[in-house]
């Protein structure tokens, strides 16, 4: 069993070295891959970097492109049976991506979810209107696609490599949790959640998602409330 760990980078010069040490401590059953992406941060992130390019597989973007982007540039050089992204900051606990394929691979699911809002500690937010967001799109998802979650736009989605890589991914920015469930759904896939650590940054701490990113969430779920997967190979 090998795991590839997708680590999309912004300007994060602040957070991501501590971030990377902990990712490279974790204790998996299985073996490890990191793919970090640095997404033309303009910060000292890339000076940061190259500290880890003995222990990680890096690469960059010429120019801002955006989360989903990233992404999808690490999705294309992964070779792990399963993926999932961990972001550059310090919100979610990385020693949580251990359970999560623990669960994986005890129950053979294809697709688990770390849940916020099933751990009970973590009765914070960044901002109400984050947490109000968070709520109403995970709502709209599952009215869409008849699910029941709790948490869609979660970062830590621990999906199956060869299921994602036929979900023919378009993504570019924060819609990629969309593009994703979306398509889990309409390939009729369960999803299975467990709880999750999550610690939330403040703006003026380099938080960098916005309503804007939302109401594309919410555009992106209709976009695709029609797909086919017998389109894909």
């Amino acid at each position: 069993m090998k795991l590839s760990i997708l680590v999309p980078v912004y300007n994060e010069e602040r957070t991501v070295a501590r971030l990377l040490d902990r990712v490279l401590e974790v204790d998996l059953p299985a073996e490890r891959e990191v793919i970090v992406v640095d997404d033309a941060s303009t910060d000292s992130t890339p000076e940061v970097l190259e500290r880890y390019r003995d222990r990680v597989r890096l690469l960059r973007h010429p120019a801002n492109r955006g989360k989903g982007a990233a992404l999808r540039t690490a999705l294309a050089e992964a070779t792990g049976d399963y993926v999932i992204p961990q972001d550059a900051d310090l919100e979610y606990e990385p020693a949580d991506i251990a359970r999560l394929l623990e669960r994986a691979q005890r129950t053979g699911a294809r697709i688990v979810y770390g849940s916020r809002r099933l751990q009970r500690d973590n009765r914070q937010y960044s901002a109400f209107t984050f947490y109000l967001g968070g709520i109403l799109v995970t709502w709209i998802g599952n009215l869409l696609f008849r699910l029941r979650l709790t948490d869609e736009p979660t970062c830590y989605k621990l999906v199956d490599r060869a299921l994602i890589r036929r979900m023919d991914l378009q993504c570019e920015r924060f819609e990629f949790c969309a593009e994703v469930t979306a398509k889990a759904a309409r390939m009729g896939v369960e999803i299975v959640e467990i709880p999750v650590l999550y610690r939330p940054r403040h703006m003026g701490e380099g938080k960098k998602i916005r309503a804007k990113d939302g109401w594309e969430t919410i555009r992106t779920f209709f976009r695709y409330l029609r797909w086919n997967p017998r389109n894909t190979k």
